[in-house]
């Protein structure tokens, strides 16, 4: 991000010699407060420079990268108003919109996040980054239709991109399409065997499809590669008791509040063991 910033203003430098000295001594001194990781001081020059020239096209950039700086110093709501201002001056650009958007996404204010991720997508229609957050946007809503559209038009664009895998996985099981979603996972698994997380996504769809055992052995397995992974015994241990085995139930349950579970949390799950 830092680095971004700094290619960012060596453009502004290299694409103009208008004679505003002083602005560009500004900038220049917000680019050093910036390599030097002094956030505050290179906020407060941006500042400076956009009050010396608030007419100045090339306030598009510095608005964009004071967003960023506030950003990073936790002022979100000034960030998005930096954005915004940014958008104000060049309402088309994709980097700045993704910036926003992603703020937007960050702060759970998902429609105002989905506008600027459609708006990125009219502009660039193969913008990875903005198809793979509106799919996200739409599996928040429940919109397994369009999030499966979007996770397909990111797979034409990148065949091996694993998070859109994982989510048609995800649609599919929504659907209840079980098979298709199934045969993904399996694929995956092949392609990345030592990743725990699908071995548990693989075992939570095998408990839908109530297939308990192999629900199970994905678990057993899961657990080899990482063993201090809590949720693994919880899934375990509630899958014991659904097949009645209330001794494993009751010591995976146990196991998991050793590994930092909170005994109130699993208190039901463990007099239902008993």
């Amino acid at each position: 991000m830092m680095k971004n910033i700094i290619i960012g203003l060596l453009l502004v430098f290299s694409c103009t010699s208008l004679p505003a000295q002083s602005y560009d001594e500004l900038i220049g001194q917000a680019m050093d407060a910036v390599e030097k990781d002094s956030l505050s001081q290179a906020e407060s020059l941006f500042k400076k420079a956009l009050k010396l020239e608030p007419g100045n096209m090339r306030n598009a950039l510095l608005f964009s990268n004071l967003g960023t700086i506030q950003r990073r110093l936790g002022k979100e709501k000034e960030a998005l108003e930096s954005y915004s201002l940014a958008l104000n001056i060049t309402p088309y650009s994709v980097t700045m919109l993704l910036n926003r958007a992603s703020l937007y996404l960050e702060l759970d204010m998902l429609d105002k996040a989905y506008v600027d991720y459609c708006q990125t997508i009219d502009l660039d229609a193969k913008n990875k980054e903005a198809l793979q957050f509106r799919a996200y946007i739409y599996m928040r809503r429940r919109q397994y239709p369009e999030a499966r559209m979007d996770y397909q038009r990111l797979l034409e664009e990148e065949p091996g991109n694993k998070t859109a895998r994982v989510g048609l996985v995800m649609v599919n099981q929504k659907d209840k399409r079980y098979r298709e979603a199934l045969e993904e996972l399996n694929r995956l698994i092949v392609d990345c065997p030592r990743d725990a997380s699908l071995l548990k996504a693989r075992a939570e769809l095998e408990v839908e499809m109530n297939t308990l055992e192999l629900a199970v052995m994905d678990l057993e397995n899961a657990v080899k590669l990482t063993p201090n992974d809590a949720e693994i015994y919880v899934m375990c241990g509630e899958i014991y008791l659904a097949q009645g085995k209330k001794r494993e139930a009751y010591a995976a349950f146990e196991r998991a509040i050793k590994l930092g579970v909170p005994r109130p949390q699993l208190q039901e799950r463990l007099k239902a063991s008993k």
